[in-house]
């Protein structure tokens, strides 16, 4: 589970963004930290940057396909 210290650098948002599931291999539509559903593991990762493949060390098979979800956007000021 994603943690952190100091509230004031999170804002709350109800984006469907946070609802999408990706599939590993794709493109990652927004920097941010991204969590399997399936066993839980978390990455940090650029927007753009491609999503681990079913390999990433901590997944088993036994579990079925990886699914990625956003769980923390990560916002640029441009």
């Amino acid at each position: 589970m994603a943690s952190y210290k100091d509230p004031s650098f999170l804002s709350r948002s109800d984006s469907d963004e946070f609802d999408k599931v990706h599939n590993p291999g794709v493109a990652a539509p927004f920097a941010g930290v991204y969590r399997c559903n399936k066993c839980g593991h978390e990455i940090g990762i650029a927007e753009g940057h491609t999503l681990p493949s079913q390999l990433h060390a901590q997944h088993p098979t036994s579990l079925g396909a990886i699914e990625w979800q956003l769980i923390v956007f990560a916002a640029h000021n441009r």
